[in-house]
């Protein structure tokens, strides 16, 4: 069996919106590029917006600090649920 190698010029990894600028950037400078994600391009915490820096705009009729608050409350208490479950499961606690 032989594994393919492949040679870039840089690689990003990570293919939010900071990733996908930078590779394009790379790209633009006549660089070859590979960009690596985790998953699938549109579901990065760009898009999602479960990550990075978020804001009430008021700019809807819904849109205020309570509701943003309570979707950053929701998305890390999903987060940190996760996480403790993930080192819960992992961790022997039979010391």
């Amino acid at each position: 069996m032989t594994i393919p190698v492949r040679e870039f010029d840089a690689i990003v990894i990570g293919a939010g919106g900071a990733g996908m600028r930078a590779a394009l950037q790379i790209s633009e400078q006549g660089l070859s590029c590979a960009l690596l994600s985790k998953v699938f391009p549109t579901r990065s915490h760009t898009v999602s917006a479960q990550g990075g820096i978020t804001v009430a705009l008021g700019n809807s009729h819904q849109d205020d600090w309570q509701w943003h608050m309570y979707d950053t409350v929701k998305a890390l208490i999903i987060s940190v649920t996760k996480t403790l479950s993930s080192i819960c499961v992992r961790t022997d606690l039979s010391l």
